[in-house]
């Protein structure tokens, strides 16, 4: 293709981008929120050679916040610091910061210094030895926990941000038709959904769902009235779902994943029958046409993921897929569900 071809598909793709920011900004917002739900409490060091104090914070810093480490040695804090990354590092210590800060490192940790006495010449020590936040040791529990908060946000979606430019290369986040996550995207990230419910013994549940008929549409439609169909069934689909939880992806040309975390199997077919009426009950517009879709699901719910359990989101998957044909046989336009049973159940 001539280089003019090339302009004219960039245009054609920003105008078509442009046309529908607000659309590209959720799907963006969900997709960040999805893979920041699913990192794990950042890991942190806290360096205190004030023993009640260290001891104090470790109580302070419960596991769900982060997960921590204390020591007393500063060279045996830097010894743990090279052989495992922290992105958070509390300490007491001006020369460990210094320390911390002279070391070569692609990654940098969110350092908050903890001074003897709160006040502006402390503080001031801190942030010119390299912290990047400044309490006093007397701070109260409510703003401690506001800033440890503040720190693991910044972590994760630096975390989330180096993900993303790593993978970015290889795989695309969000279908571009339908602005649902990708493929690759459901690949990667469904099993960390299934490893964070384990982790924390919640409920999750996977609704497989497929447009009824599609190739007929396309056959006597055409395939630009099918992609019109596709452009309005994913969003249809997240509308009906909990925003900033739950997560739809396209996994092949008609057939999209509901990922449900925190949700049961009573809850998750509730979901899956208010999904299925969502599509049938209101036509969808291909050009100056309405069209009446229905759509099969498949449903697989578990009350409560096993930890340690092997290949469990291949399960879901399998049980989820195999509930759809059933639907599918059985005529279409309907929910089918099971549930994965927990070991010796």
């Amino acid at each position: 293709m001539a280089s003019g071809g090339h302009t004219t598909v960039i245009q054609r793709v920003l105008e078509r981008r442009a046309a529908r920011p607000a659309t590209t900004e959720e799907g963006t917002t969900a997709t960040v929120a999805v893979m920041v739900r699913v990192l794990p409490p950042p890991k942190a060091l806290l360096v205190f050679q004030d023993a009640p104090l260290r001891q104090h914070m470790q109580r302070r810093i419960t596991p769900d916040l982060l997960e921590c480490e204390a020591v007393a040695d500063e060279e045996e804090a830097l010894r743990r610091f090279g052989a495992e990354f922290r992105p958070v590092v509390l300490t007491d210590s001006l020369e460990l910061i210094r320390k911390l800060r002279a070391r070569p490192a692609a990654r940098p940790p969110f350092i908050v210094y903890v001074a003897e006495v709160d006040d502006a010449q402390e503080r001031e020590a801190g942030i010119l030895a390299g912290a990047d936040e400044c309490v006093g040791r007397r701070v109260s529990d409510c703003e401690l926990d506001a800033r440890v908060r503040a720190a693991r946000r910044i972590t994760e979606l630096e975390s989330v941000l180096r993900i993303t430019l790593e993978e970015n290369r290889k795989l695309s986040s969000t279908d571009e038709l339908t602005r649902a996550a990708s493929r690759r995207f459901f690949g990667k990230h469904f099993p960390r959904e299934v490893e964070r419910a384990a982790r924390y013994k919640r409920a999750l549940s996977l609704a497989l769902c497929d447009i009824d008929h599609f190739k007929k549409i396309n056959d006597t439609l055409g395939h630009a009235a099918g992609d019109e169909i596709l452009q309005q069934f994913g969003p249809r689909l997240q509308q009906a779902l909990r925003r900033g939880i739950d997560w739809v992806a396209r996994i092949g040309g008609e057939e999209f994943a509901i990922v449900m975390p925190e949700t049961a199997q009573e809850a998750g077919l509730e979901v899956a029958r208010k999904l299925r009426a969502t599509i049938s009950h209101t036509p969808f517009k291909a050009g100056k046409k309405s069209i009446h879709v229905t759509a099969s699901f498949g449903l697989c719910g578990m009350d409560h993921v096993a930890s340690g359990e092997h290949r469990v989101a291949e399960q879901v998957l399998r049980i989820a897929d195999a509930a759809l044909y059933r639907s599918k046989e059985s005529g279409r336009n309907r929910v089918t569900a099971a549930i994965l049973k927990e070991p010796g159940g």
